[in-house]
């Protein structure tokens, strides 16, 4: 199933819930100003996401911004994740970030790697 351009299009959203873990975590790294999002290949299902603090952005970067948090996500990484929604998760498992890729027709069960 490949990626059509009306798919490659659609941004991404960050909830309420991510806004404020992620501010919260940047509040102690004083040297870095947002958090980057990345698809890498490889992980159990073909894609992986990948979560970095950064201090500075790139040119190609796409940034969004919600409640005093900042995200980039690259563009090559924004053609696979067009239309997905980053959350901040606390549950009885524990705590995460996930990605819910409208994109992905599988992931795995730690929910870090997809395919599309």
């Amino acid at each position: 199933m490949g990626i059509d351009a009306k798919t490659e299009m659609k941004g991404v959203d960050l909830t309420d819930a991510a806004a404020t873990r992620i501010v919260k975590i940047l509040a102690a790294e004083p040297d870095k100003t947002a958090l980057r999002v990345s698809v890498e290949g490889g992980g159990c299902s073909g894609f992986s996401y990948k979560f970095d603090l950064v201090e500075s952005r790139n040119e190609d970067d796409v940034v969004i911004e919600k409640g005093g948090a900042t995200v980039l996500i690259d563009e090559l990484s924004l053609v696979y994740m067009g239309g997905s929604v980053i959350d901040f998760v606390d549950d009885l498992i524990g705590q995460s970030f996930q990605i819910r890729n409208p994109n992905a027709v599988a992931s795995c069960g730690c929910g870090t790697s997809f395919s599309i």
